[in-house]
């Protein structure tokens, strides 16, 4: 409610709000979930950073360079594992981007005004599809494929050091042969899944910010001469572009963390090594989940301060993200 001052007319006008009731309780409702949701992220922060003060003490700076994992010798380290997380959330980002980029465009400019909410459901859809679906669908059903794809890339495009395997490519019954284990459980197969796990969040952010390009500006550049896809170019691309920035990072976060998935289809080795089409890999959710139950105290002390590394690692990429999109949401991506 806002009252007005007028017992001075010559004086500018005084204007006091009172606020209802229920606009007390909710922006006091919605400062307390804020200030709890900053608790919780607070809390599980300086838990995992209590719990890694051993490890990080013990091992020192060591624990970022040693690439092996060997408990059982006091040998523990990191590299490899890092290597291997951003391996897979690197290559699954590159499988995802353009299918999520070119979804959203086709959603929110190219489909069928009565299509168009079936493929918003259907995208939602696969967001919430659990993520032990697309590891076992990964594991039965797309390896055995992929496997072709990877021999493939490494036949002809093997001079790329990314794409070098270490087998006999040229073997006439490649599938059969012992080489062929040397594509399974890779860095490549384990990104597929992972891509299309992403595939759905990265564009359900692409698509929303998208959707909020001015609709006179489209008209504008279409009236000009320009067509649909010269549209898309000038008009709604240079609009998205921090939502289209934003949604790949919130991607990137979730491949960062996933677990059951990689778990599922990887071949765990500790190397240090950037040959993606090539066996063997570890990322850090997926030695926390293998390890966890079996740990010693002290081997439980190693996995938290993984975790605890991963935490910050993508703590800083969903929050760039998030900045990112807002601005988005804000207009402040286009001038008008």
């Amino acid at each position: 409610m806002t009252t007005i001052d007028l017992a001075d007319p010559d004086q500018p006008r005084v204007l006091r709000t009172r606020e209802s009731f229920s606009d007390r309780l909710f922006v006091h409702g919605a400062r307390s979930i804020g200030v709890l949701v900053l608790l919780i992220v607070g809390s599980i922060a300086l838990f995992l950073g209590l719990q890694a003060y051993p490890t990080l003490h013990h091992y020192g700076f060591r624990f970022f360079t040693e690439y092996r994992w060997l408990p059982n010798q006091d040998i523990l380290g990191l590299r490899a594992i890092l290597l291997g997380t951003v391996e897979v959330a690197t290559v699954a980002l590159i499988i995802a981007f353009p299918l999520s980029l070119l979804s959203a465009l086709y959603i929110s400019d190219w489909a069928p005004p009565r299509l168009r909410p079936v493929l918003i459901r259907l995208v939602d859809m696969m967001a919430a599809v659990p993520s032990i679906v697309y590891g076992l669908w990964g594991f039965g059903l797309m390896e055995p494929h992929a496997t072709h794809v990877a021999h493939w890339l490494s036949k002809y495009l093997g001079w790329i050091p990314i794409f070098k395997v270490h087998t006999d490519v040229n073997a006439p019954v490649w599938s059969y042969s012992p080489g062929y284990a040397a594509y399974e459980g890779s860095v490549f197969i384990a990104a597929i899944a992972v891509g299309l796990m992403i595939f759905p969040m990265a564009t359900s952010v692409m698509r929303e910010v998208i959707s909020r390009t001015p609709q006179g500006e489209k008209e504008a550049a279409l009236a000009l001469g320009a067509t649909r896809w010269s549209m898309v170019r000038t008009v709604v691309l240079p609009f998205g572009r921090a939502g289209i920035i934003g949604g790949t990072m919130l991607g990137l976060g979730r491949a960062l963390g996933e677990t059951i998935s990689v778990v599922l289809i990887i071949s765990q080795v500790y190397q240090v090594k950037f040959r993606v089409l090539e066996s063997g890999t570890q990322t850090i959710s997926a030695l926390i989940a293998d390890q966890y139950k079996e740990a010693t105290p002290a081997q439980l002390s190693a996995l938290l301060t993984a975790g605890f590394v991963l935490f910050l690692m993508t703590l800083l990429v969903n929050t760039i993200a998030a900045v990112i999109v807002g601005r988005a949401r804000s207009g402040g991506a286009t001038e008008i």
